[in-house]
């Protein structure tokens, strides 16, 4: 009798993820998939974890006594999520993040909602002093479920060439 969990352990069909540096085109859009919804918990550990001390992210009564009404998610939270959802279509296979820029937040963010996010790919150059590598340029924007955009900001990382990563395919 064959030891049930050997299949786990044996080479297979490897799916592929990300892209190379080749696989973009300035003009490609990628709706990244899938969205998150916010919980309360995800809101708090983030702020704690982050340092994060102003009351308007946990302190349910002093945020009543805002504009808002209820406690906002932290921005840098819906950044970081929004530039997850980006990872596979985006850097998955990147050397690194070279910057983020323009970063601008729309419209607030609360605990329930669920966001999404999409990219459209800008520019891309081969790097000058990296040959088997490129530099690709991106506008990304958060999106609620109800369509309306909540962040958007210009993301530039480094991406290998077909053929020149740890992590080929």
């Amino acid at each position: 009798m064959a030891d049930e969990h050997a299949m786990a352990l044996e080479p297979g069909i490897k799916t592929p993820t990300g892209r190379w540096y080749e696989d973009f085109n300035i003009g490609d859009v990628y709706r990244h998939w899938p969205g998150r919804t916010i919980t309360e918990t995800d809101n708090t550990w983030f702020t704690l974890l982050t340092m994060n001390t102003h009351p308007l992210h946990f302190d349910t009564a002093y945020a009543a006594k805002t504009e808002f009404g209820r406690p906002l998610v932290n921005s840098c939270l819906t950044l970081s999520m929004v530039v997850g959802m980006s990872v596979n279509d985006l850097s998955q296979k990147a050397i690194g993040n070279l910057g983020w820029g323009d970063i601008k937040l729309v419209k607030p963010v609360f605990v329930g909602d669920t966001i999404y996010a999409k990219s459209k790919v800008l520019a891309k150059r081969e790097s000058r002093s990296r040959p088997t590598q490129g530099i690709v340029d991106v506008h990304t924007i958060g999106i609620k479920a109800d369509g309306e955009v909540f962040m958007e900001f210009d993301r530039t990382f480094l991406i290998p060439k077909r053929g020149h990563s740890p992590a080929e395919d």
